[in-house]
């Protein structure tokens, strides 16, 4: 016996086992995911493979843990109430529905919730771009009352997206006005355009914006919009594939802001 324990834990989801000395001190913990022994001390190494040798699956990395690098002492400095990225999707449309969710009979669906299942279902395929470089902030609170429903960041650049229901009806777009379905126009174009100016202003950085449309819409226009590039839900996994604008660490380091919520106190 060398006088270590392995106590598995769980931390944002991801498993991490963690090596102690009995009196609870750790001196390792191996990232299961990540294929990484982290050692907080060289001389206990062969006492740690010792320990770990059964829970090891294939070939690992061993050494001290990783410098944090810029962006991640930003993120770690941040209070909880100030980190914008455990926002769900529509994380404003659930507060607003869970304080007043409505009468419990009315002759139309609340609109509330359909705008809701938009952003969820927008938010779930941005969500899923995790995997290959990206991060995607919801529900970012803005001066005035306004969000931004999603903001996706990644090699391929920063995009400000709205969601909108649309569930098989037809969207005419004839810049900057939209009219969904029977519905009178109005001029969504305009105010999302605006939203990627104000994040672009917050953000010191380029932010093109993007409407997204949930549920097999039939999207007619006379003249693509400006500046504003208009997909399908299903569409949004194709952004995976846009790249050379930012770097991984110009990734990491405009998550890092854009998650703070006092980065867009002035904007």
């Amino acid at each position: 016996m060398n006088g270590l324990r392995v106590v598995p834990t769980w931390r944002h989801g991801q498993e991490r086992l963690y090596v102690c000395l009995m009196d609870g001190r750790n001196v390792a913990w191996y990232d299961r995911e990540a294929a990484r022994i982290n050692l907080l001390s060289e001389d206990r190494r062969a006492d740690v493979l010792e320990a770990l040798g059964p829970f090891l699956t294939g070939p690992v990395t061993v050494g001290p843990p990783p410098v944090p690098t810029p962006a991640e002492l930003a993120r770690l400095s941040l209070h909880p109430d100030d980190d914008l990225a455990p926002n769900r999707p529509g994380e404003a449309l659930l507060v607003a529905l869970d304080r007043d969710p409505g009468p419990p009979h009315r002759l139309r669906p609340d609109p509330r919730r359909r705008a809701l299942l938009a952003e969820q279902v927008v938010g779930e395929a941005l969500d899923r771009l995790d995997g290959a470089g990206w991060h995607t902030l919801h529900s970012i609170p803005l001066p005035g009352g306004d969000r931004l429903h999603h903001l996706l960041i990644g090699p391929g650049g920063l995009f400000a997206v709205h969601a909108l229901y649309a569930r098989k009806q037809r969207v005419l777009l004839a810049d900057p006005m939209v009219t969904l379905g029977r519905h009178e126009p109005y001029p969504l174009l305009r105010r999302v355009r605006a939203a990627a100016d104000r994040a672009s202003y917050a953000l010191t950085a380029e932010v093109h914006p993007i409407l997204a449309l949930t549920a097999q819409a039939t999207i007619s226009a006379a003249a693509p919009p400006r500046e504003v590039r208009v997909l399908q839900d299903t569409d949004l996994p194709s952004l995976a594939r846009l790249g050379g604008v930012l770097k991984p660490a110009d990734v990491e380091a405009l998550h890092a802001m854009a998650r703070d919520r006092n980065t867009w106190g002035r904007v």
